[in-house]
């Protein structure tokens, strides 16, 4: 449960350093990203010294080019003095999903997010579980800290907002989400680039994997799961980078009736694990991050995944199929 002193606490750490670097999650997402570079750039007004880091080779989401990532000087290893920095990480709900271990070697780690799964693992946390997104809470943290919202601020927190709340179509969508966007537009968000970024931008690489994908929806149990895959050798033969699998679970999870979707995908390169999985529901009734922790995943309870190094059903979880969703 998130306390006031929760915010105090994530907010002095803010203030009494000097020197962070600011990371967040393995295969980032809108509010990944957006809570990244907002976070850099709020720092960065306070004065502080701060660098990005998201460690490893695998391309970002080509959607989110239009926040600039590189130009602000993301890092993609580790800086040779990370561990003498203040780690901030935010909208990452595990240790295990930073893209780097030796990022834990900080002797203080400040953990911002909003899954209500978030195993705590900051020095400081401030976890709001009903928040529509890290950026939301975010928006809440420079308020105390007094950083204006900038444009720029304000674009990368809209990106946030809008991606995790589905263009304000799900349920986490709340009038304080709602407060939040009119306040972020006021700012200066260009919100129409955003969307065309975001929304209007897929590689034809994309299109063809998500059509690969669809072909193989399968639906279960009287059409109340849809469930499909993606191989490792759909992505070099449509020319699909890893991140382009991204947004394929949100087609399958609008299937009529279908109250869980799975997307389960090998990854481009034959590294462990050998399997990811995607998970949605439609129904706030199933919860689809009890299903992913069972397997060491997390997430929200209409969205979340796991990985796993699996290559066959477990005995038992066979089920036949009542026919394919094209």
């Amino acid at each position: 449960m998130t306390t006031n002193s929760d915010m105090a606490a994530v907010v002095d750490a803010l203030r009494a350093g000097d020197r962070f670097l600011v990371t967040s999650h393995e295969h980032p997402d809108g509010d990944a990203l957006g809570s990244l570079l907002a976070m850099h750039l709020a720092l960065g007004q306070l004065g502080k010294d701060s660098v990005m880091a998201l460690a490893g080779q695998a391309p970002l989401p080509g959607e989110y080019r239009f926040l600039q990532l590189d130009e602000h000087g993301l890092l993609r290893s580790l800086p040779k003095d990370a561990a003498e920095r203040v780690l901030v990480a935010v909208d990452c709900a595990q240790e295990t999903r930073l893209t780097d271990a030796r990022l834990l070697d900080a002797t203080v780690i400040v953990n911002v997010d909003h899954h209500h799964d978030n195993t705590r693992f900051g020095t400081v946390d401030l976890v709001v579980a009903d928040a529509s997104s890290t950026a939301e809470v975010l928006a809440d943290v420079f308020s105390e800290l007094g950083v204006s919202l900038t444009p720029e601020i304000a674009e990368a927190l809209y990106a946030g907002l809008v991606t995790d709340t589905g263009r304000f179509q799900y349920s986490n969508t709340t009038p304080k989400a709602l407060r939040l966007a009119a306040d972020l537009l006021e700012a200066g968000a260009d919100i129409q680039r955003i969307f065309q970024g975001v929304y209007e931008s897929m590689q034809f690489a994309k299109v063809k994997l998500l059509a690969r994908a669809l072909d193989r929806a399968t639906l279960y149990h009287d059409g109340h799961v849809v469930v499909s895959y993606l191989l490792r050798g759909d992505f070099g033969e449509v020319g699909a980078a890893e991140p382009y699998s991204e947004g394929i679970i949100d087609v399958l999870r609008a299937v009529e009736g279908a109250e869980l979707a799975a997307l389960i995908r090998e990854p481009p390169r034959d590294v462990s694990p050998a399997r990811k999985v995607s998970l949605r529901s439609s129904d706030d009734r199933v919860d689809v991050s009890a299903i992913a922790r069972l397997s060491g995943g997390g997430g929200h309870r209409q969205a979340a995944g796991f990985s796993s190094d699996l290559r066959q059903a477990r005995p038992g979880c066979r089920h036949t199929p009542r026919r394919s969703a094209r």
